[in-house]
């Protein structure tokens, strides 16, 4: 069972113990992601997350600071996301005090050399490119932008190469003093490791976290009446698109309604639209629906690659299976299929102590609460065919039916007849 220990100056400490593993992972959170920035600054949480790794007080160069962890086999990296950033440290178990002085060292003593910040924008650039040249990537990172256009929600994480180009060593520094904070943080420590060793070691290396109130992120704004569509023309061998709806953020009821109903669809090989659009009809390699949820927004989506000709085919055959969810029960058989699929899938995620930690965390901190997974478990297994129904209906309206869309089309004309007419 995990423990929590919340410190006077906001500090959360969560510790997940795991005896059956030989790994230690420590992680922290930090209440920084795209939804957090303006027009202006948009891409610096993740600019910053680069910039961590540059060099500390007591580490100074890049070397130094992957050079502890490469020495003990550890490994090491970090993420951002549209709510968070994550720094983190997976260690063999008895090294988990120096994984927590190093991710403690990066997290609060990070110096951000000005050379540094200038070729790490040659770096973020190269990975703009790479997301651009790869349309399978490039269409999903588009689906905020057509549900939430020019909002912090429908901005790339990854920011833009103007800004990029832009951005100063001040604004790195006043964005991590007004995030960076005690109580925008969250420390999780999984894996073979004690609660109480655990809770004073993190005590130990974060007592110097700086102490403030963190700035909120802009309220979203649903504002969708209508299908709407974004074609992006490029001269590519297969079209690549998400197609899908708005629906249900991580505090709505039917969260995990929403997560049954995308296996039932297309999260597993079995499922109706990998069955339909793959082996029926031949129409893609790779189709898949996923439902994604964020404390503020929320959407269903599914993606594919198909032929340059079939796309239209693809597109209204994937919104015949939405209509048919929302018009008849699922049977119960294949209910409790997807239901199982979902538990199953997570019990296993939860194996390694890194994606312990990431659980645990990412929940205390975009949620401020914390559901083991046989809670999660029992929620599921609640699930009936009329609330499959329900949600369902509720979700599939044309109001809230989105496509985002890469392929040699100069016009999205047609696609938006075909979403009219859902």
């Amino acid at each position: 069972m995990f423990c929590k220990k919340e410190l006077k100056n906001g500090l959360r400490i969560i510790v997940v113990p795991r005896k059956n593993t030989h790994a230690a992972t420590v992680l922290a959170l930090a209440g920084a992601g795209s939804k957090y920035e303006n027009k202006e600054i948009n891409g610096i949480s993740h600019f910053l997350e680069h910039m961590f790794f540059k060099g500390t007080k007591k580490n100074p160069s890049y070397l130094e600071v992957s050079e502890k962890m490469d020495k003990v086999g550890g490994m090491f990296n970090a993420f951002t996301s549209e709510e968070y950033t994550g720094y983190f440290a997976k260690v063999e178990a008895s090294k988990v005090e120096m994984a927590l002085d190093w991710v403690s060292d990066i997290y609060l003593n990070s110096v951000f050399p000005a050379k540094e910040i200038n070729k790490e924008r040659g770096v973020i650039i190269e990975e703009i490119n790479m997301i651009e040249d790869h349309p399978m990537i490039y269409a999903e990172s588009l689906w905020p932008k057509v549900l939430y256009g020019d909002q912090p929600a429908g901005r790339q994480i990854i920011g833009t190469k103007e800004n990029i180009k832009k951005i100063k060593r001040k604004d790195l520094i006043e964005y991590q003093k007004s995030h960076y904070t005690a109580s925008n943080t969250v420390i999780c420590i999984a894996g073979n490791v004690e609660k109480e060793k655990a809770v004073a070691m993190a005590k130990k290396y974060f007592s110097g976290i700086r102490e403030a109130q963190p700035l909120l992120k802009e309220k979203v704004k649903e504002n969708q009446t209508a299908p709407k569509s974004l074609v992006l023309e490029r001269k590519t061998g297969q079209t690549h698109f998400c197609l899908g709806v708005r629906g249900y953020d991580l505090f709505h009821p039917d969260r995990y309604v929403q997560d049954v109903l995308a296996i039932i669809l297309g999260g597993m090989m079995s499922s109706r639209l990998f069955i339909k659009v793959r082996e029926k009809l031949g129409l893609a390699y790779y189709v898949r629906t996923q439902s994604d949820a964020d404390s503020d927004t929320g959407s269903l989506l599914t993606r594919a690659g198909v032929d340059n000709n079939k796309v239209e085919r693809a597109v209204s055959e994937i919104l015949k299976e939405y209509k048919r969810i929302a018009r008849e029960k699922v049977p119960p058989a294949e209910l409790q299929k997807a239901k199982d699929n979902l538990k199953g899938r997570m019990a296993l995620s939860l194996e390694p102590s890194d994606a312990l930690a990431y659980f645990y965390g990412s929940q205390e901190l975009v949620e401020n609460r914390i559901l083991t997974a046989k809670e999660i478990f029992k929620a599921v297994d609640k699930i009936s065919r009329n609330d499959v129904l329900r949600a369902a209906k509720d979700i599939f309206r044309p109001e809230n039916l989105n496509l985002a869309l890469i392929g040699p089309f100069d016009k999205k004309e047609k696609f938006q007849t075909i979403l009219n007419g859902f």
